[in-house]
């Protein structure tokens, strides 16, 4: 065991243990055994330490000649080998202050460990004083969850593309195949179910665009702000050379903000990215529904493919699981909306205390969502088969034809007629046939 102490007392670690006595003491203040701080969040930190690091060597700032084991310590976390390190919940007080420390400590450890020194040797390579210099939580976690946020994003608006030519390769393929349209969930007019599907793709195709045209509001960070964005403790030599290494480091086209006090108090941004995660959750949730309906015994439209067993005790029956586990995924994205704008709408003054919960939320749909759209089109769009029988039988048992009588013998003629005939299609329109020829 090791100790480490400051001025509210001494902690007993673990030799081990790469993370040092405030991480310890935010992961038992903050024990809620929920969920640990999302892993691409803690990766985009140590991208920024890196590229601090990085930059004071670049200045010729680096007295102690450390910098070189800090970098090198941050490339074996980004290869995941001390994932286990890192603790601290999710959802914590403090503006993430506990995340950064917990990132902090453990770049500081392992540097040490890899340099032959051992692990709580501060005065060789400090948490805050080296690893964390001319930085503050409030510019680093912001900044990071940006990095993460557009990395996500690049990967769901992927996934948003592969979905939408999906869904139009079923608009060609079904573009023969005549159906009744509903409104209301009632028989309303003839369609073809390749334009249902063409419809489809519209609307993920509008989620797209939005998707990608959104990451230009990401790449305003507030890094080299420190505090509340006066870049207190941070040189302007250093705020210029940390977004330049930071572009280079991620292949993200960042530019520090005009205004750093803005990003630093508002999260507006997070809000906005938010709500188009929530929009594309409404189309997928609508897509799915419908795909869910018209697989259903009393439609039958669609065949779904068979994934699993359905029931525990009804043999045979097979469930719609895939478009029921989106609607779930879409449900839990409305939710986080709601959660990161009750959290952007509670700050206060110059810092906002709950960024946390917007991070966790915001990481969370974006993980979701990307995952969920693949599985999406592999496991459902791209395996379903049209039951074209029962589309022209439903079609035909409608009174969909009745419409096209209207602009010729007016609409109460035509429901006079179809009253008359009872439910008898063909009589109903040899009926209206000869009106017509009457006409």
């Amino acid at each position: 065991m090791r100790k480490e102490s400051d001025k509210l007392g001494q902690l007993e670690l673990k030799e081990n243990e790469l993370y040092g006595l405030q991480t310890k003491r935010a992961y038992e203040n903050f024990k809620l055994e929920h969920k640990k701080t999302n892993l691409h969040l803690i990766y985009s930190i140590v991208t920024i330490k890196k590229a601090a690091a990085m930059t004071y060597i670049n200045l010729g700032a680096d007295k102690k000649e450390i910098y070189p084991a800090v970098i090198k310590a941050c490339d074996s976390i980004l290869t995941g080998e001390a994932d286990s390190q890192f603790i601290t919940e999710a959802l914590q007080g403090g503006a993430g202050t506990s995340t950064n420390m917990n990132v902090n400590e453990v770049i500081a450890n392992l540097a040490l460990q890899q340099s032959g020194l051992p692990i709580g040797s501060y005065d060789k390579i400090h948490p805050l004083d080296d690893v964390n210099r001319g930085q503050s939580t409030n510019d680093v976690y912001p900044t990071a969850l940006r990095i993460a946020a557009i990395e996500i994003l690049r990967e769901l608006s992927d996934q948003c593309a592969k979905l939408q030519e999906a869904l139009q390769k079923k608009e060609n393929e079904f573009d023969h195949i005549k159906k009744i349209g509903r409104t209301e969930l009632m028989d309303a007019v003839a369609i073809t179910l390749g334009a249902e599907f063409g419809a489809y793709a519209q609307a993920i195709s509008r989620d797209r665009w939005r998707l990608y045209k959104v990451e230009e509001r990401l790449r305003q960070v507030n890094i080299g702000g420190t505090a509340i964005g006066t870049g207190v403790n941070a040189e302007k030599q250093y705020r210029f050379g940390m977004i330049e290494t930071l572009r280079t480091l991620t292949g993200i086209g960042l530019a520090v903000s005009e205004y750093p006090l803005d990003i630093t108090q508002n999260n507006d941004v997070f809000v906005e990215v938010s709500g188009l995660l929530k929009a594309l959750a409404v189309n997928l949730m609508k897509i799915a529904g419908d795909l869910r309906l018209m697989n259903s015994n009393a439609i039958g439209e669609i065949r779904l493919k068979p994934l699993q067993m359905g029931s525990t005790i009804m043999p045979g029956k097979v469930n719609p699981v895939i478009p029921e586990m989106v609607m779930e995924v879409s449900m839990r994205v409305m939710a986080n909306d709601q959660a990161i704008s009750l959290a952007a709408a509670h700050g206060d003054f110059e810092l906002n205390a709950f960024l946390p919960l917007i991070a966790e939320s915001l990481l969370e749909s974006l993980e979701l969502l990307s995952h969920a759209v693949k599985l999406f089109r592999e496991k459902c769009i791209e395996l379903l088969e049209p039951d074209t029988e029962k589309c022209l039988a439903l079609l035909n048992a409608s009174f969909a034809f009745a419409t096209e009588y209207t602009t010729k013998l007016g609409y109460e003629t035509v429901s006079r007629i179809i009253e008359q005939c009872g439910g008898d299609n063909e009589m109903a329109k040899q009926l209206l046939n000869d009106l017509l020829k009457v006409k």
